[in-house]
């Protein structure tokens, strides 16, 4: 069974101050993923900046404040607790990870994140991985090729994708799927 890697389905990314398109419509088809496959193991990444985070644009960054620690914003969103069946496959400390804690380093890719524990989510997931969430062309792009480039066996279900741009999105699907990345 395949690992599933769930990517920054966070409320500032769904409806909050970086809201992406698709974002909603995207849970939905993750949840029902993550319903159909009751034996896969989840994990999730989550940004977790402090105010002081070099990627808000009054720190001289490129996006709007978002995923602030303690926030609503930064919380994974709570159809992931309500609506999976299994309890295993819900967030919680040992299969949430964060990124974005250093103030001085812009983390879109998850594969240094780490839990509560301290365990890097490469360390913790497997070689056969199916990667979705929030933003195809930034965070999730990322995630996927360093993820590639251990060696890990990679698939995109791009209904399971939410995007800052589509023409962003569209062109990230057309790359990684020229590079060898399973885009269903």
């Amino acid at each position: 069974m395949k690992d599933i890697l769930v990517v920054d389905c966070q409320y500032d990314f769904i409806d909050g101050t970086l809201a992406c398109a698709h974002s909603e419509e995207a849970v939905k088809n993750i949840i029902a993923f993550i319903n159909a496959n009751p034996s896969a193991r989840v994990f999730y990444s989550a940004d977790n900046h402090s105010i002081k985070h070099c990627s808000y644009i009054p720190n001289g960054g490129t996006w709007p404040v978002h995923c602030q620690a303690g926030t609503h914003g930064a919380e994974i969103h709570t159809a992931f607790t309500a609506d999976i069946t299994n309890p295993s496959q819900r967030p919680n400390e040992a299969n949430t990870y964060y990124k974005g804690e250093n103030d001085s380093v812009e983390e879109y890719s998850a594969f240094r994140a780490k839990n509560k524990a301290g365990h890097e989510l490469n360390q913790d997931i497997g070689q056969d991985v199916i990667v979705c969430g929030i933003a195809s062309e930034f965070c999730v792009r990322e995630s996927v090729l360093a993820l590639k480039e251990s060696g890990r066996k990679v698939e995109v279900p791009s209904e399971m994708l939410a995007w800052v741009d589509e023409a962003g999105h569209r062109k990230n699907i057309a790359e990684l799927s020229a590079m060898g990345v399973k885009v269903a």
